[in-house]
């Protein structure tokens, strides 16, 4: 059964590896200490922009806030905003980890960009000397004023309402106050103001109405709020009227679906721009009655073949892949069986071999249709995020068009 992003999110299991493999930016190895056995991600450029096409027109030509957190959703966050920086479309990239705003920088990014983290007082000087705008739930607006006044020059801020999601920002009923007093502060420039949905449809009409309500208030007493946004990927497909000035898409611009049923919509057509691949690195006959992978995991019913690839869950690909998930080789699709381990996967090949040979490239999940992330994740039940956001930011990166 596929994973929805709902159970993804309320799920123990879901949990990442561990926090620091989320944010952590590696620099690439040198080419001599990767070996040709060791697991890889593509990136597609063609389809990052495509995808990036896709969504302006369903917006309407909106300006489009990148979001680009967690490692550029497995794509690398300074490929992904070299790719991105470029295109009319995109108006700025937002991450939550402050180091990946500074690897924004440092690839050479240039366009605004959002630090939707938190962030303290020492590393907020260290933010706005960058021209990075941060997000703003709290009243410190002193604070704010004192980096200002250290820079010369005033600090972008987005501000945060939280309209019901009760995770951070401050409460709409109480944000007023708060945005009124950052507004009026000489050392503050307000690029924008932001809300995030609970993704329940119902109760997101009912949060849109509160963050409509709180901003028309504010404008009518001539306070500028900047650019309004709201609509992550999941609002593209469901609420078009959340798109507001500004759009702030995520997993979409990666040309994943974040629900199964949005694939058949026919509201948004997205072409996956991520691949994990690796290579065949054993080949095996099983006799019937042998087995493989961690507590005899499989059992041969029958004399068969079967394939290890150097690739697991440490790397990212999730264990519960062994419960129906397929691998391509060779252009067939082979089910991943027994366990997936921390650095191995087994693929049954079946009773004749298939001509796969040590050094085949395996196909773990890529844009091809039946290997799609979705795919994966209806055949196994994965979630889409975890197939993306948890790759191993240490796998080597390749650039394709």
């Amino acid at each position: 059964m596929a994973i929805t992003r709902r159970r993804f999110v309320q799920s123990a299991a879901a949990l990442p590896l561990t926090a620091a493999s989320l944010s952590q930016i590696a620099p690439p190895a040198p080419a001599s200490a990767v070996s040709l056995f060791d697991p890889w991600v593509d990136v597609h450029a063609g389809h990052l922009g495509r995808n990036v096409e896709a969504v302006s027109r369903r917006v309407g030509g909106r300006p489009i806030l990148a979001v680009v957190k967690n490692n550029g959703y497995g794509a690398g966050v300074a490929n992904v905003g070299r790719l991105l920086d470029p295109l009319p479309a995109i108006h700025g990239l937002a991450v939550v980890k402050l180091q990946e705003a500074m690897a924004l920088r440092d690839a050479g990014v240039r366009k605004p960009i959002l630090l939707m983290g938190p962030v303290d007082e020492r590393h907020l000087e260290e933010a706005a000397s960058r021209d990075v705008d941060v997000m703003i739930y709290t009243p410190i607006g002193e604070a704010l004023d004192r980096v200002a006044a250290a820079l010369g020059r005033a600090v972008g801020i987005h501000v945060c309402v939280d309209t019901g999601i009760g995770r951070v920002g401050v409460p709409h009923s109480r944000a007023a106050e708060l945005i009124r007093d950052l507004a009026a502060r000489r050392g503050i420039r307000l690029a924008g103001t932001m809300m995030t949905f609970t993704e329940d449809p119902e109760f997101d009409r009912e949060q849109l109405r509160r963050f409509r309500t709180l901003c028309g208030a504010l404008e009518s007493a001539g306070v500028r709020l900047g650019p309004k946004h709201a609509a992550s990927s999941f609002a593209l497909f469901q609420n078009p009227d959340s798109f507001l000035d500004m759009v702030r898409p995520g997993m979409a611009l990666y040309g994943i679906y974040p629900e199964p049923p949005f694939r058949a919509s026919g509201v948004l057509e997205l072409t996956p721009a991520l691949a994990l691949r690796a290579r065949v690195a054993y080949v095996k006959r099983l006799s019937a009655g042998e087995s493989a992978g961690y507590n005899r995991a499989y059992v041969a019913s029958r004399d068969v073949w079967v394939a290890t690839l150097p690739v697991g869950h440490a790397d990212g690909w999730p264990r519960v892949a062994a419960k129906g998930a397929r691998v391509r080789i060779r252009g067939t699709l082979f089910p991943v069986i027994a366990s997936v381990s921390a650095s191995h996967t087994i693929v049954e090949i079946g009773p004749d071999r298939h001509d796969v040979e040590i050094g085949d490239e395996a196909t773990v999940f890529d844009w091809t249709e039946g290997s799609r992330p979705e795919d994966v994740s209806v055949a196994c039940g994965a979630s889409v995020y975890d197939l993306a956001m948890h790759l191993n930011p240490l796998l080597p990166r390749r650039m394709v068009t």
